[in-house]
């Protein structure tokens, strides 16, 4: 298990050895990196020093200030095709990295739109769906909530809300943002709550899945506890420790 990514695709290629398959949780995309400011779209665009800015307003909640100060530097270039170009290429070095299998699901920082381009053969996409492995019944739900952060794919709690119903009874819950727990979505380093979905901590009462399984809060007050019968896990970010998480378990009727 992987989540936020974030352009780390030299330990993405190894991510996968000796596992039966690799879930990705998203956030693939680096766009800016808060612990180091030289790395990622803005950066390579606009420079260190502007990327050190952005993220002191970002950090100081001064979301409109950082707004503004992002405005003048786009200013006279077309924002959305440089973007793209750049999403683009890390990509294409994401999806390459990817080892057979993988089932993938998307961040609230990804592009969904271009997945399909770079999805290969045994890169499987899922989102407000479910598939088994081994026994066991995983159910994606990707992407995240509205935020001030206005990240690409954020969406409204109703739509959240619904793809986590279609889901049903799963066995493994399986998203990029956390159930809305506060020691859950505490970020100590951004000092902050992220956004955590009310719709996924819901089910959690409702349906006891063995595990909740999620990223997107780099660095959280808490990175694993119960509730009720389930298990929720911040598999981690990846893009900083190059280690994924691993889920086993003995499929029913081995010995």
């Amino acid at each position: 298990m992987v989540s936020d990514v974030h352009g780390n695709a030299t330990d993405l290629a190894r991510a996968g050895e000796g596992a039966d398959a690799l879930i990705c949780l998203g956030d693939l995309v680096l766009f800016l990196d808060y612990a180091d400011h030289a790395r990622g779209i803005f950066p390579d665009l606009f420079g260190v020093e502007n990327a050190v800015r952005l993220v002191e307003l970002r950090t100081a909640r001064r979301f409109e200030e950082a707004r503004e100060f992002a405005r003048g530097l786009w200013a006279g270039l077309d924002r959305d095709a440089v973007i793209l170009g750049a999403v683009r290429r890390q990509y294409r070095e994401i999806f390459d990295a990817f080892p057979t299998p993988t089932y993938a699901t998307y961040g609230n920082v990804d592009v969904p739109a271009l997945w399909p381009e770079y999805a290969k053969a045994g890169t499987t996409v899922l989102d407000g769906e479910r598939i088994e492995l081994g026994g066991l019944v995983f159910g994606f739900v990707g992407g995240g909530l509205r935020s001030p952060m206005r990240t690409p794919f954020e969406i409204s709690d109703e739509q959240y809300a619904a793809k986590v119903e279609a889901l049903g009874e799963v066995d493994v819950l399986c998203s990029h943002i956390p159930p809305d727990v506060p020691e859950l979505t505490y970020d100590t380093v951004a000092r902050r709550f992220e956004r955590g979905s009310r719709a996924l901590l819901d089910a959690i009462h409702r349906t006891r899945p063995r595990y909740s399984l999620f990223g997107h809060v780099h660095q959280p007050l808490v990175r694993r506890m119960r509730i009720g019968a389930t298990e929720c896990v911040n598999v981690g970010h990846f893009a900083a420790t190059g280690r994924p998480w691993a889920l086993e378990w003995r499929s029913p009727g081995a010995r």
